[in-house]
């Protein structure tokens, strides 16, 4: 069986660590007909927009894609590519896995958590406005729709995965409607499966926890901009953005990208780490259950790790992007 996926290489370092990710993956035995679209600042004088149809079209037809990194401006140009995925093909689901490998540097062991992240609302919805010329508006949108749907996302990771604990994060204190709502969800999503514990923390606290004992927790489910701050967070405690894969779901799509940026400064050099993007084939393959495939590679990455030898300069080695792909593939059992 062959698999139809859509390839979107990205900006900046995303050509580079998803052609590893695609040379990883294509020697674990799994046949995948790639199907390449460009997407981000590269197209955008020919388009008109970094995301065109022809993008979204071509990962409806496949339901299943791959992405690399996309630029995006800071307070100005055009918005997100990534939100704009998530929007058009709702993919209300953003997962993150979090997980300690021997070999890099990290001041913890032994944490293994995901984070789900409600990905289509909240202040993300981008509903801004200015009011006058002193000041802004954004509003954060809350819907038990969308609670209930992520919250049930989380237990259904867990239950699957044989994790054991459910965490709902949120500011209930004080946003006592917004947050009020995705708190009284998560708690009747969690009487329904009574297999899981649950329990919920107020964001602030759950930053501080993480810091002191990210060993302890397990599923993290959360609203949107929570999500995207903790799941940054929680990179930082295995050793960072370059090796915690990703992806965006939806009932009948997913988007699988690797977590950090572009990385311009340093893209064409063959330097760049592509652990993420190679971790995030693996996600992949698991939602397609190749999952011989898919642990097969996972094992071959955290040897390549451990051993140190042959690793890329911010793993503090010398390798090439191109040597590290090598090693991985030469220890594909």
């Amino acid at each position: 069986m062959a698999y139809n996926i859509t390839l979107i290489p990205g900006d900046g370092i995303g050509p580079e660590v998803m052609e590893a990710a695609k040379k990883v993956i294509d020697n674990s035995g799994v046949k995948i007909n790639w199907e390449v679209t460009d997407a981000g600042a590269k197209v955008i004088n020919d388009y008109g927009t970094p995301l065109p149809d022809y993008v979204i079209d071509s990962i409806k037809k496949n339901r299943v894609a791959l992405k690399g990194p996309v630029t995006t401006p800071v307070g100005k140009g055009f918005r997100s590519v990534n939100v704009g995925l998530r929007q058009a093909l709702n993919l209300y689901a953003n997962v993150r896995p979090v997980k300690t490998y021997a070999g890099v540097p990290s001041r913890y062991e032994n944490v293994d958590l995901i984070i789900v992240r409600e990905n289509t609302e909240d202040l993300y919805a981008g509903i801004e406005h200015k009011v006058g010329e002193e000041a802004a508006e954004s509003i954060k949108i809350i819907t038990k729709k969308a609670s209930d749907r992520i919250v049930e996302f989380a237990f259904d990771i867990a239950e699957k995965q044989r994790r054991n604990k459910v965490t709902a994060v949120h500011k209930a204190n004080i946003m006592k409607l917004s947050d009020g709502l995705f708190l009284k969800c998560a708690r009747e999503v969690a009487n329904r499966h009574k297999g899981i514990e649950f329990s919920d923390m107020i964001v602030d606290a759950m930053s501080m926890r993480l810091v002191q004992s990210p060993e302890n927790y397990d599923v993290l489910v959360m609203p949107n901009l929570y999500g995207d701050i903790l799941s940054d967070m929680a990179s930082g405690l295995v050793g960072g953005l370059g090796v915690v894969p990703g992806a965006n779901i939806g009932d009948n799509i997913a988007v699988f990208e690797a977590v950090h940026g572009s990385a311009p400064d340093i893209a064409g050099k063959n330097m760049a780490n592509p652990t993420a993007a190679i971790l995030t084939g693996v996600m992949m393959l698991k939602y397609l259950e190749e999952f011989e495939a898919a642990q097969r590679i996972d094992s071959a990455v955290a040897e390549v790790l451990k051993e140190g030898k042959v690793v890329t300069s911010d793993l503090g080695g010398k390798s090439t992007t191109t040597e590290f792909t090598e090693e991985v593939i030469s220890k594909l059992k």
